[in-house]
């Protein structure tokens, strides 16, 4: 069966060839760093992987598809899980493997890991074993030149034959929303994304919006990768006390204070904060890649008052899981 034959249209989506045949990366990646919310060091590994096999985590020999159904609800980051392995914080790496065109890829993960009870598996008696993707500066720079570093090759499958790299376009206007935050698709010709983010109670964010074509040559590198996630610094304590952030620093995110204002610049764009969320709905959708295809369908993505579950649940909306 072919890719095409595999991928299935339905009212929403039309699959279609984009001209260009799958890639993987040319050489192994390796880096290390501190982990956003556990605080300990994490090593990652990147492969080249076969045509058709799409971006797959490797996590003590657990592979976990980088996939909408093993998508886990979690708070300020994406998590992966399966089978009691579970992986937070992946949404900048994926963010920057999607805009960059690498389909197919093995991310290993070689540090030791934390093991704990988790609330959700209690009953089927799973040992949750836990391990984060490095934060770094809290952008997907690093990511992007590593990339740019060992280049990307065709990928090929078992059999040594190359494959069409497949993307859904957008057949109708779709939206999931949450109070007065929202995700909304409209028909397009090509991909693109709008954000907005409002902080009334912050002056120095404000209202923002950014609107970006990312896989259009290199405006993702320039425009979107160097990013940096940001926080409110009178909530550190609560996320803190919650269990959350044990390896934020200045160094990883910019903080910004109700009175103050920001507490580490400058700023690497006046409207940092949006172009961030714009990094990672580019991350959240491309859980939507299967077997090697595109994850960011050709539409015209506004996400206003986005997060990472209403990203998620955008996603299974597009493939009607309920």
């Amino acid at each position: 069966m072919t890719l095409s034959a595999a991928l299935k249209d339905s009212k929403l989506i039309t699959w279609k060839s984009c001209g260009r045949l799958q890639q993987t990366i040319a050489r192994c990646i390796e880096r290390s760093g501190v982990g956003l919310h556990s605080g300990k060091l994490s090593t990652l590994k990147i492969l080249p992987e076969s045509a058709g096999i799409g971006r797959v985590f490797d996590f003590r020999s657990q592979l976990i598809p980088a996939f909408i159904h093993y998508a886990h609800d979690s708070p300020l980051c994406t998590t992966l899980c399966k089978h009691g392995f579970t992986i937070r914080t992946v949404e900048h790496l994926l963010s920057a493997l999607e805009a960059k065109g690498v389909d197919n890829c093995r991310i290993q993960i070689c540090n030791d890991a934390e093991e704990e009870q988790d609330a959700d598996d209690v009953e089927v008696g799973w040992l949750v074993t836990k391990s984060q993707v490095p934060i770094f500066d809290g952008s997907a720079r690093l990511w992007v030149e590593s990339l740019e570093q060992v280049g990307l090759k065709v990928a090929l499958d078992s059999h040594g034959n190359n494959a069409e790299k497949m993307v859904a376009h957008l057949n109708e206007p779709v939206h999931v929303r949450r109070n007065d935050s929202f995700v909304a698709a409209f028909p397009s010709q090509e991909a693109r994304i709008t954000c907005g983010i409002d902080f009334p109670q912050t002056p120095a964010i404000g209202c923002q919006w950014f609107s970006s074509t990312p896989l259009i040559d290199s405006f993702y590198d320039i425009n979107i990768a160097s990013s940096r996630t940001f926080c409110i610094y009178e909530e550190i304590e609560h996320m803190r006390n919650s269990g959350l952030i044990k390896g934020g620093s200045l160094d990883n995110a910019i903080v910004c204070s109700l009175s103050k204002g920001w507490l580490n610049p400058p700023l690497r764009f006046k409207d940092e904060p949006c172009r961030h969320k714009a990094l990672d709905v580019i991350g959240d959708l491309s859980l939507f890649a299967q077997s090697g295809s595109q994850g960011l369908p050709v539409a015209h993505i506004v996400a206003y008052k986005g997060g990472h579950t209403l990203h998620a649940a955008f996603v299974r909306h597009l493939l009607q899981i309920k």
